[in-house]
């Protein structure tokens, strides 16, 4: 048998270093401090997830010992190893790798969602191509607009693959997967069936980590600016928590960075008649949701209470475990929750006419468009939301409209579905719903103040976290877990019994709403995340309220309008249903 190194040493462009076994080329590269191009590479350690199928060649490189070109991603180290990334050979290798990929690409950047943010693009000008030398047929495949919530375009696809290793290995949901051979190839779903016909769940992980526009959000953009240019209609907007703390980045900005005060001012300049934050309905949310908790855990109720504000794990319980839709809570997500009553209890007391109300929704998440369309999120004939844009697509109006968005004054919500308090404010990061609600169900059951309301145990970034707290003597252990990996963990161990859990936080993406496939761009950078994450929590700590239930524009609008808290009317407009959705 040879010889087993747990280090190598190998020679990068003259310079000698030992690395790990098992490193590629690309890893010692990086150790170096030598830049090698990449496109379909995507390292996701984090989220246990990596994409090294070489398919790009990009990052080809020469290595000297056999004399070959090699792709420095998936080529791994060996001990004696010369390689050199900057020769003639290496650069034209890259170089007809880069050519060949883009004479087989639409030639449309200018109009492109993913212009000046296209990592094929970028690569190009980093190559100073200028010309594509090989003109030939290119690929024609039919766009697939079927979810209103992605679109899927395949003619703008480089076969990275980044996408299926988000769909496989980190959601496990396995809708993408690549189709047919050579010049026919694509990456596709099975049968080539419309992602609606699929159980895709939009969460829009696939988007956040695709090179190019082959996948990107639906556009609501054209009917909200069509609204918004239309003085015959009353249009409100209401704005996600994890926004605030990410659209700041499209303007030049450290990421986590608190923009409320701006991102208020930019959207009354847009035009919108009314601003709410959807905070208002993550404390609506929470005083219901935990007074639905208490109510199940002391009549046996079905548990354990599984939240359910995210929209891509109600899709993916509705169509991969249907056996288990007895358990998620029934309380609609605060988006849902601010629309409807922007169309009822708002129209009210304005004296604004519902049937002319339009509500947008400003979230980190593609899908949430799809959540807006839900038939089950209605009253009477009214959509709870009409559009949903991203914190991207918002970021773009802005920049549409030349408003200069750093120097705007900050303003303020509307007094109505305007207040919030800290609770709200970590809905847009893992563990901050069941946060939430403990520290209400905690007052609601013990009479008594919590103090400190800062539950550590279920904070951080682990994909999957158990804890446990007491109620007035009862033991209440609660799971939080992001990522669709863990929740199939979870939710296996519910169905085979093994479950003693009573509150379970599901969010589909990593990190929670924080890295919603609407937010701004990471690029599997964790540390944007967890500023995010921390700007949240920074909201939460600086607010002098802390607790859903002290939101004192809720007290009024139970006392003037929704009666009891779980009531009638409440149940009406701020709870809904889910069904079995059973696809391939």
């Amino acid at each position: 048998m040879g010889k087993e190194y747990s280090s190598v040493r190998i020679t990068i462009n003259n310079i000698t270093l030992e690395v790990d076994h098992g490193s590629t080329v690309l890893d010692a590269a990086k150790q170096a401090g030598i830049n090698i191009p990449t496109l379909c590479h995507l390292d996701l350690h984090d989220l246990d997830a990596i994409n090294q199928s070489a398919n790009c060649r990009v990052c080809l490189v020469e290595n000297e010992t056999r004399g070959t070109l090699v792709p420095s991603c998936a080529e791994i180290v060996q001990d004696g190893m010369r390689i050199q990334t900057d020769t003639k050979k290496a650069v034209q290798g890259r170089r007809t790798s880069m050519e060949l990929l883009l004479s087989n690409h639409p030639k449309e950047c200018l109009t492109c969602v993913k212009n000046l943010d296209c990592d094929l693009q970028e690569l190009s000008n980093s190559m100073n191509i200028k010309d594509i030398p090989y003109q030939g047929e290119m690929m024609n495949h039919p766009v697939d607009d079927s979810s209103g919530a992605i679109i899927k375009d395949p003619n703008k696809c480089v076969m990275c693959r980044r996408c299926m290793t988000m769909c496989d290995e980190v959601q496990t949901v396995g809708v993408l997967s690549p189709l047919k051979r050579g010049f026919d190839v694509s990456v596709g779903t099975a049968f080539h069936l419309d992602l609606s016909e699929t159980s895709c769940t939009y969460c829009g992980q696939c988007v956040s980590v695709c090179p190019t526009a082959a996948l990107a959000e639906h556009p609501h953009v054209p009917n909200v600016w069509r609204r918004l240019n239309n003085p015959n209609r009353h249009t409100v907007v209401q704005i996600a928590p994890a926004v605030r703390v990410a659209i700041g980045e499209m303007f030049g900005y450290e990421a986590g960075e608190i923009s409320t005060g701006k991102l208020i001012a930019a959207l009354r300049r847009l035009g919108f008649d009314g601003v709410f934050d959807t905070k208002f309905g993550a404390d609506l949310t929470i005083v219901e949701e935990a007074n639905e908790f208490l109510e199940r855990l002391n009549n046996d109720g079905p548990l354990p209470l599984l939240t359910s504000c995210c929209p891509a794990w109600v899709n993916f319980i509705e169509q991969k475990y249907p056996d288990l839709l007895d358990i998620p809570s029934s309380c609609k997500s605060p988006q849902s929750m601010v629309g409807s009553l922007s169309k009822t209890y708002y129209a009210k007391t304005m004296g604004v006419d519902p049937q002319n109300i339009r509500m947008v929704a400003v979230m980190p998440c593609v899908a949430k468009k799809a959540e807006a369309a839900r038939d089950e999120l209605a009253y009477g004939e009214q959509r709870d939301v009409d559009y949903v844009i991203t914190t991207r697509e918002l970021g773009a109006m802005i920049k549409e409209a030349a408003i200069d968005f750093n120097n705007l004054p900050d303003d303020s919500f509307d007094d109505i579905l305007g207040e919030s308090t800290g609770a709200s404010s970590i809905f847009g990061t893992t563990g901050g719903v069941v946060e939430a609600t403990a520290r209400t169900a905690y007052e609601n059951v013990t009479g008594k103040t919590l103090e400190n309301g800062e539950f550590e145990t279920i904070r951080w970034m682990e994909g999957l976290r158990k804890a446990s707290v007491t109620l007035n003597g009862r033991t209440i252990n609660i799971a939080v877990a992001h990522e669709l990996k863990n929740a199939r963990k979870l939710l296996d161990s519910i169905r085979s019994g093994d479950s003693d859990l009573d509150l379970i936080e599901i969010m589909a993406c990593p990190g929670g709403c924080i890295g919603g496939g609407g937010q701004p761009f990471h690029h599997g950078d964790i540390n944007v995340l967890n500023k995010r994450r921390e700007a949240l929590y920074t909201l939460d700590k600086n607010n002098v309220r802390r607790k859903s239930h002290e939101n004192e524009q809720v007290k009024t609008l139970y006392q003037k309008f929704l009666g009891d808290i779980g009531g009638q009317k409440a149940h009406e407009l701020l709870h809904t249903s889910y069904s079995k959705k059973l696809r391939i």
